[in-house]
């Protein structure tokens, strides 16, 4: 089977081009797939504070500042002026003004109705709402393990009921190996349909992925012909060391619908993060295709050295991508899954 060369060059046709097959462009704006904006599409402050400026511009006047994890309406998505040159996305407010994107995460607020048949095993998760408390126990006065964040997945090994009859899930910990408990309407429960593999019919030794250190992008091709695109933060250097993503081929060879991620010192550029989704593993070190929830700013190096991509673009590459997972199962290995060249 003969596969074209690898080339560096991408042209602003081609990127146009992409732009319209990509699930995520600009930088996850919310949009809906006729293009318009959801009525009642939210932000969540991501960072410690984001500035809402008089026009799309960090050189407009500064109306006013908001802390992490208020849920704000978003109303329009628009193109603000020359900088930062990588991302030029910017949210109106609701009537306020504008903040840059990079520090929102577009949420929305979706309740669900609890599922009382958990499989034996049990069964992947998202949550749909801004943000949710896991808690020690199923009771709303007790201790917080930690906070789940939207779009992040868990696994749920059971139903619960607090002595007011408040539905809740059992949720295990892939890391520590610890039970959680999070409030049942704000979780749903993904069908094993929504998990099965994309473009199944295509060959395995036709499917590969380029990241595009340069570009800060991540095109997926069949028979060398581009299906998918996303923007991408990989690898940076930081004040205690680079990390950048390492070039040359790789192959996915391991893969987590959802995975606890922690290290370091959370002082010192360590960090502890539940839920991460899709994660698509290409070396024994731990740099992965994965969902990313705790920023929104794609188009410049900005991670310990994973290949971060919004959550709706790593479920497409997970899906898309090979070795094929099984619903049911919460890893899964094989050695040579989908080419993945760095470049």
């Amino acid at each position: 089977m003969h596969l074209q060369k690898t080339t560096n060059i991408l042209s602003r046709r081609d990127f146009l081009k992409l732009g319209g097959l990509s699930l995520t462009s600009l930088a996850s704006a919310p949009f809906t797939q006729a293009g318009s904006l959801n009525p009642d599409q939210q932000g969540r402050v991501i960072y410690d504070h984001i500035s809402v400026y008089q026009q799309p511009s960090l050189t407009s006047d500064l109306i006013k500042q908001y802390w992490v994890d208020t849920i704000l309406p978003i109303t329009e998505v628009t193109i603000g002026d020359e900088e930062p040159a990588y991302n030029r996305v910017w949210y109106q407010i609701g009537n306020e003004g504008y903040a840059h994107s990079g520090g929102i995460q577009p949420v929305r607020t979706i309740p669900n109705q609890p599922a009382k048949d958990i499989p034996p095993g049990g069964q992947l998760a998202e949550v749909t709402v801004p943000y949710t408390d896991a808690r020690w126990e199923p009771d709303l006065h007790k201790e917080v393990g930690y906070r789940f964040y939207y779009e992040t997945t868990h696994w749920v090994i059971g139903l619960t009921f607090a002595p007011d009859g408040t539905p809740w899930y059992r949720i295990l910990d892939d890391k520590w190996e610890l039970i959680l408990y999070v409030l049942a309407r704000h979780i749903r429960l993904i069908p094993p349909s929504e998990l099965s593999t994309i473009s199944s019919d295509v060959p395995a030794a036709a499917k590969r992925i380029e990241v595009r250190t340069r570009e800060q992008v991540v095109i997926a091709y069949e028979w060398d012909r581009p299906v998918f695109m996303s923007r991408t933060a990989t690898g940076a250097k930081f004040s205690n060391g680079q990390y950048l993503t390492p070039g040359g081929r790789h192959d996915i060879y391991h893969k987590r619908p959802s995975r606890h991620m922690a290290a370091g010192n959370l002082a010192y550029n360590g960090f502890d993060l539940p839920g991460i989704p899709w994660v698509c593993y290409i070396t024994e070190s731990g740099i992965a295709f994965h969902g990313t929830y705790w920023h929104n700013d794609y188009g410049k190096p900005r991670s310990h050295g994973c290949i971060n991509l919004p959550s709706q673009a790593s479920k497409w590459i997970y899906r898309w991508s090979l070795p094929a997972i099984d619903p049911d199962q919460q890893s899964g290995y094989e050695k040579f899954g989908t080419r993945v060249d760095v470049i």
